[in-house]
């Protein structure tokens, strides 16, 4: 099989092929792929679970309002030598208990921390719901870059493509030459040399598809990547206006809008929210507490008493002057059946209430280093505000000149490509009837050829420069789900 019939086997090959494979595809038009983003990238996915534990945060703030409530209760067995409570003596013996208590405590005064907590977490709350908004549009501009350059570099397949179709014609057309003996066999090897270029050119630009698909796929967490293709819809080249505006009037209306600012605002309304708290802990603490308990035991009680049998009487002592014995009656506990259980717990039932009042004197100086912690944080905060707005500054007049200097080129490329084709053109005529040789043909080819990348290369580079200077001017890159 001869070079000539290889490539025209290949081209028909990939144009087969891939009318197959964009039957069974879908096209992802930007809008859809940018949605398909915003839903499943796990960046995005990750700062939604910021956000849900600001949330989180917020409810522990509000409940810290709410009075603390606990029961506890336990049974307890004693196995072994005792004292038995009812008689005083040490026995072996197995004895139960049963307690059960409940306690409560409120605070009425601690410096206001818990008021400045739930402002702090309410802020920190609509920081993270910015934070997710910055995430989702930063995603959404990568997702516009890499649409685009899956669109230029289709386009760029097909100039390669048409550019090795064509050079594959004028391989035959020399063979024939060659044959009838008109050129020489150089310019057939040269011929030869331009198409295994043109197909290498045209490799590069499949695998350069290949890898931007991948990289849009990425973006949008899609599992199969090969059965992904993008909607052919043309993007035209239009400045939308947006360069009509000046500079310093999209900086002013970015300032306005842009979610980093926004981020860093409350950020530094946090930090501020913190050092109130910090003071707080200056503040003496005023707390409510109410406990109640009760508790119930196993063992027998006493419920009378009578004298000891085996021994009725004991000798306590004489009587001054005589030898007349002083001696007293022996009782005995008599013991009965344990009282009932409920009856113990109401009849044992205590209660306890009151106020602590707890005055900070002296505590290792660290009330006084978290509050000067925290004001370190807010002028941390304040700077970081400060260089936010510095960088959306240069980012807006970056872009904005970016966006010019893309038009320029643009513009510039689209003459140079118009002068290329007819340079290419009368090159061609020339070459037809001998007046050139191969090689300078090539070269008048090659420019052209390069003339049309650059093209497409600064009108994709023009409308993401323009989609950028939407973005900072307010105009959204995507339809919000």
């Amino acid at each position: 099989m001869n070079n000539k019939f290889y490539a025209a086997f290949i081209i028909v090959l990939m144009l087969f092929s891939t009318s197959i494979r964009a039957q069974d595809k879908k096209k992802w038009t930007l809008e859809e792929c940018v949605d398909y983003a915003i839903k499943n990238n796990i960046s995005i996915k990750l700062s939604g679970l910021d956000a849900r534990l600001a949330n989180v945060s917020t409810k522990d703030a509000r409940g810290a309002f709410l009075p603390t409530l606990n029961a506890q209760g336990s049974h307890s067995w004693n196995i072994g030598l005792n004292q038995n409570i009812t008689t005083g003596l040490l026995e072996n013996q197995t004895t139960q208990f049963t307690s059960i208590g409940l306690n409560m405590g409120i605070d009425i005064y601690n410096g206001l921390q818990n008021i400045n907590r739930l402002s702090r977490a309410r802020l920190a709350s609509v920081s993270a719901q910015y934070q997710l908004v910055k995430m989702q549009e930063d995603v959404a501009l990568n997702v516009a870059n890499a649409y685009l350059q899956i669109l230029f570099n289709k386009e760029n397949l097909k100039v390669q493509q048409q550019q090795l179709a064509y050079d594959t014609q004028q391989m035959d057309r020399t063979q024939q030459l060659v044959d009838a003996g008109v050129v020489p066999q150089g310019d057939l090897l040269d011929v030869k040399a331009t198409v295994a270029t043109d197909n290498q050119k045209f490799i590069a630009a499949q695998n350069a598809l290949l890898l931007s698909k991948l990289s849009l796929a990425q973006l949008m967490q899609l599992e199969n990547f090969q059965d992904f293709d993008t909607d052919d819809k043309d993007y035209p080249a239009d400045d939308s206006g947006v360069l009509l505006q000046q500079a310093a009037d999209i900086y002013k209306k970015a300032r306005e809008q842009r979610t980093e600012l926004k981020v860093a605002k409350a950020n530094v309304a946090v930090a501020e929210k913190d050092v109130k708290i910090a003071k707080g802990v200056y503040h003496p603490r005023l707390q409510g507490f109410y406990s109640f308990t009760t508790r119930a035991a196993y063992s027998d009680r006493v419920i009378g008493s009578q004298v000891n049998v085996a021994n009725p009487t004991s000798v306590i002592g004489y009587i001054e002057g005589s030898d007349q014995l002083v001696v007293t009656n022996n009782y005995q506990p008599i013991l009965g059946r344990r009282a009932p259980i409920f009856d113990q717990f109401s009849d044992n039932k205590g209660h306890s209430f009151g106020l602590s009042l707890n005055v900070p004197i002296l505590n290792g100086f660290t009330a006084r280093n978290g509050v000067e912690r925290a004001k370190i944080e807010l002028e941390r905060s304040n700077f970081t505000l400060q260089q936010t707005e510095l960088e959306l500054e240069t980012n807006v007049y970056t872009a904005y000149t970016d966006a010019q200097g893309a038009l320029n080129s643009y513009e510039a490329a689209k003459v140079t490509m118009q002068a290329r084709e007819g340079s290419f053109n009368y090159a061609k005529e020339r070459y037809e009837v001998g007046l050139i040789n191969v090689f300078d043909f090539n070269q008048a080819q090659t420019l052209f050829v390069n003339s049309q990348s650059e093209v497409l290369r600064t009108k994709y580079d023009f409308i993401f420069r323009i989609k950028i200077l939407e973005f900072y001017f307010g105009v959204p890159i995507y339809n919000k789900p």
